[in-house]
């Protein structure tokens, strides 16, 4: 288990996965990163897989960054590892095909919400998704998880409540 500081980056844009890593406390943020703009694009609040799983197994540079938002914990095994544990066992299989599945469903949930639903009703999902986010992510970096503004987030927070 790895203990990490909160405002760690743990994942950069550009660099190659080479760990499977499960979040077993703290926050996490993923996001893209241009010269001028960050814009998160999932947060990570409990136990669960974090690995940019599309980098990890294709042996490809990531696009993605991930960061701490608090103190974490993590557990990881490196790639070379994991590779050999899926030729002993068959059940390594079954996970990648079925987080694949996993990550391509959200991905689709994803975009098809950005494209046809307005900030405000996304930002009402979370109510219901992803309570704990509300709780646990500054409002900075869940306008930018919407696509607006802080003070966009803070008009539809009022109209809300």
């Amino acid at each position: 288990m790895e203990n990490i500081k909160k405002g760690t980056h743990i994942l950069n844009a550009g660099t190659e996965e080479k760990h499977l890593r499960f979040l077993n406390k703290g926050v996490i943020r993923e996001y893209y990163a241009t010269s001028d703009k960050e814009t998160n694009i999932n947060f990570y609040t409990k136990p669960q897989f974090i690995t940019d799983l599309y980098s990890f197994n294709a042996d490809s540079k990531t696009k993605k960054q991930q960061e701490t938002l608090s103190d974490t914990q993590l557990l990881s095994i490196n790639k070379s590892a994991f590779r050999e544990l899926l030729k002993e066992y068959d059940c390594g299989k079954s996970f990648i095909d079925l987080s694949f599945q996993q990550l391509l469903k959200q991905k689709e949930l994803f975009e098809y919400n950005r494209i046809t639903k307005t900030a405000e009703e996304l930002y009402n999902e979370l109510f219901i998704y992803r309570p704990n986010w509300l709780d646990k992510i500054p409002q900075y970096h869940i306008a930018s998880y919407l696509n607006i503004t802080p003070e966009t987030l803070s008009r539809i927070r009022k109209r809300s409540s």
